[in-house]
């Protein structure tokens, strides 16, 4: 009984004290509160933005990443573009020149037998020539199905119209008419040419309807530089080859005058200026004397590069003022053989100012004219060169130096 009252007392006095108890917090709390005011109320904002703030902190780190890094973009693309543009070589710009080419009936059975080009160059000079920014040549006759042949001629050359498609198919960009055998069957034939070669897409100098056609400067743009060519003739049969106002014909080279006139414009006007003429004597080796004073005389007013045609045959080279004179490529495409023949490859550094010629040797049988590989006479054909021309070396690579 005595126990039953004291748990009954134990259970009335029990609230009471947890009354005592709670009341006894709230003041401290509120006492706590009072001491320090707004503290627990800042806290909880300051910890509860901390939470908000750590997050958005975290974002705003990586956002401010990512904005640096978009920032710095494109500083680091120019900056690598900066060292790649330093570590770029100088812009060259390549010409190819080679010397006659006729399109004869050996050729052209090369041409038919093979179906294309295969029959007619080796792949090693396709590939030279499509490297290339512009390939020039001398084209030693008229397209053209009209016309009376000229009288007291040895050789007379002419072909269809329909044939200028191997000469797209060769890479042909622009060729020299200024020769004695543009004009073979007469002013229609050479107007032929001229509207053929036009709708081809290839440029041609040296001869048209006028002697404002004939002198005409054709200019092709590679690198940003622009590159000039001009068309010369000191061979043909009589005057009336020669152009003027109303008369179709060619540019002259006897009288070297207006040609010299032009060149010196074409250098006022061009990057670089190279002169294509046709001179000297068949099958002679040596340049005449009159081709090295003429070639001096073209430098003089401002050619880069002369390069010559007609005697059918390799003739030296030689440098002037640090300019050179090749005086002959010889025959390139042409007839049943062919024992020499080279590409001339020109690379101009406009940057540094320096013309590399190289040369890439070849021969002919049959209309199919490939390039020489083997050592030994890779290295006779050097040593030939050398040995016709005038101060200058030839490497084992085919590189010439001036003296």
């Amino acid at each position: 009984m005595r126990k039953t009252n004291r748990w009954m007392k134990l259970l009335l006095i029990l609230p009471i004290l947890l009354l005592a108890v709670l009341a006894a917090g709230i003041g401290w709390d509120m006492w706590k509160g009072n001491e320090k005011p707004g503290y627990a109320l800042a806290t909880e904002a300051w910890v509860s933005d901390s939470e908000t703030h750590g997050a958005d902190a975290a974002q705003t780190e990586e956002t401010t990443t990512e904005e640096t890094e978009i920032l710095q973009e494109p500083a680091l693309v120019v900056n690598s573009q900066t060292e790649a543009s330093s570590e770029q070589e100088d812009p060259v710009v390549t010409m190819v020149f080679a010397g006659d080419i006729y399109l004869s009936d050996h050729v052209l059975a090369a041409y038919d037998q093979a179906g294309g080009m295969g029959g007619v160059l080796d792949e090693a000079y396709r590939q030279v020539i499509a490297d290339s920014h512009m390939f020039i040549a001398n084209q030693e006759f008229p397209f053209s199905t009209r016309g009376e042949k000229a009288p007291d001629k040895q050789y007379t050359f002419r072909l269809p119209p329909e044939r200028v498609s191997i000469m797209n198919e060769i890479g042909a960009d622009l060729v020299s008419l200024a020769n004695n055998h543009s004009m073979d069957y007469g002013v229609d034939a050479l107007l032929d040419t001229c509207q053929v070669l036009d709708e081809a897409g290839i440029l041609h100098v040296g001869a048209g309807a006028d002697i404002n056609q004939a002198k005409k400067l054709e200019i092709i743009e590679a690198e940003g530089k622009k590159i000039g060519f001009l068309g010369a003739s000191r061979v043909y049969p009589d005057v009336s080859w020669m152009a003027w106002e109303n008369h179709p014909g060619m540019m002259s080279g006897y009288d070297p005058t207006v040609l010299l006139e032009q060149i010196q414009a074409a250098k006022e006007q061009c990057d670089y200026v190279v002169v294509y003429i046709h001179w000297g004597v068949e099958r002679s080796e040596i340049p005449e004397e009159y081709q090295r004073e003429l070639g001096y005389k073209m430098i003089d007013v401002g050619a880069d590069l002369v390069v010559g045609s007609h005697p059918h045959v390799l003739q030296g080279i030689e440098y002037y003022n640090g300019k050179p004179i090749v005086y002959s490529l010889g025959n390139f495409i042409f007839g049943s053989s062919i024992p020499r023949t080279a590409l001339l490859k020109v690379d101009v550094d406009f940057e540094k100012g320096t013309a590399s010629l190289s040369l890439i040797p070849g021969t002919s049988k049959a209309g199919y004219t490939r390039t020489v590989t083997e050592p030994e006479v890779l290295q006779e054909f050097y040593n030939y060169v050398q040995s016709i021309s005038f101060g200058i070396t030839v490497d084992e690579k085919g590189v010439v130096q001036g003296a």
